[in-house]
Order: structure tokens, then sequence, then C-alpha cells
């Protein structure tokens, strides 16, 4: 008697990728994942569902998901879009008042907005924000140095409104945590004063992983 039925070569591999990653999923059921999503990794749209699906099986298999995405590409483009001049120091962005509002825009507005749909039209249920809703992420000035060459002198170097966290208010994370919600942070962060700051993804998504 032969046997009717047999499973998709692609339902196979998924079948043997998930007895693999059994283990983990054991081990790791619980706890919260900070995944940094960055911006040169938005360009490609498969690429895109791909991350998006990855995000809603944690999700599904007792893992809490946290993306902290980046924009770079993004923001330069939109910089170009309006003409205004850009440099960077230490492969930081140099950010006035006028440059911190498109950043905001774009990382909290559109790219926010983008993979929060793209996890919704997954199957999954994410929300967007950034770092200044709930006073996620507290920030201030970022200060760097550079010494001079020729007088062997340090120099201090103004970036503007680039920010380093200060203060996580990890309570804001964990209320999505005991729900179906997957949260999606643009790192932008508040000073002392009410500032916007410009802050670094990979520094905002390590900040709220020890938190």
């Amino acid at each position: 008697m032969s046997n009717k039925y047999a499973p998709e070569p692609a339902l196979l591999a998924k079948a043997e990728t998930l007895v693999e990653a059994l283990p983990y999923i054991q081990r790791y059921a619980g706890e919260t994942f900070v995944v940094k999503y960055g911006g040169h990794a938005m360009g490609d749209e498969s690429l895109a569902q791909t991350f998006a699906r990855d995000v809603i099986l944690l999700k599904q298999v007792g893992i809490h998901p946290v993306v902290v995405h980046g924009g770079g590409p993004q923001i330069g483009q939109m910089l170009d879009r309006l003409k205004i001049k850009s440099e960077f120091i230490d492969g930081l962005r140099v950010t006035d008042r006028a440059t911190v509002e498109i950043v905001e825009m774009v990382l909290a507005g559109s790219i926010n907005k983008q993979i929060v749909s793209e996890i919704n039209a997954a199957g999954g249920m994410a929300i967007g924000f950034s770092g200044k809703d709930g006073n996620l992420i507290q920030a201030r000035k970022l200060r760097r140095t550079k010494r001079d060459e020729d007088s062997n002198i340090e120099k201090i170097l103004d970036l503007g409104f680039v920010g380093e966290p200060t203060k996580i208010n990890p309570h804001v994370l964990s209320v999505f945590g005991r729900s179906e919600i997957i949260p999606v942070v643009a790192p932008i962060g508040i000073g002392d004063n009410g500032e916007t700051y410009n802050i670094n993804a990979d520094t905002a998504a390590g900040a709220i992983a020890a938190a």
C-alpha cells in the first residue's frame, strides 16, 4: 500500500528547523529579547517580510521581542530631499535643531509605522512609539572629545542634539510582555528640560536590554 501523502520540501525544512530550535525555545520561553533592526536592512521588501515573520514566531513561542530600529539611510534621503546639509563625526550624525526635527519625523513617524505595518500584515500585533513616550529613554547630550594631532590638545566636539541614554523606564515595556503586543521603538530620547535627542540605535538597544 503506497503512501499518497508526501509533505512538501518547504514544510519538511520548517519542521526540521523547529525541532532543532525546540531546546532553545524551552530555555528562553518567558524571556525578553531586544532585537536591533538596522536601517540598511529596511530597503529590501522581502527581507522586511521575513524579519516580521521571525519576530512574530518569537512571540508565538513565548519569547517577548522588543524591536529597536535605526534609520540612518532614510534620514539621509529625507535631508537630501529638503536640501539640509548633514555631516558625521566618528560615525555619528551632527544633529542641529532643524535636523533633529527631521530625525524625529523619519524615525518615530514613517519608519516606525512601516515596521509596525509589516508585523501586523504578517499576522502579529505591533505598536510603535519613540523613547520619549512614557519617558522610556531619558537622555543627555552626548559629549565626545578629539585630540588635535598638532597641539595634542583635546577638543570637545559639539554633536548638537545627539544624545546618550541616562535612564530607561522598563515598566513601559514590561506591560507589553504580558500581552500579545510587540513593541517597536524609535531611538529618540528626552532630556531633563524636554529636549529631543537623536540616539544611536545600537546604543539605545543596548541600554534597553541592560534595563
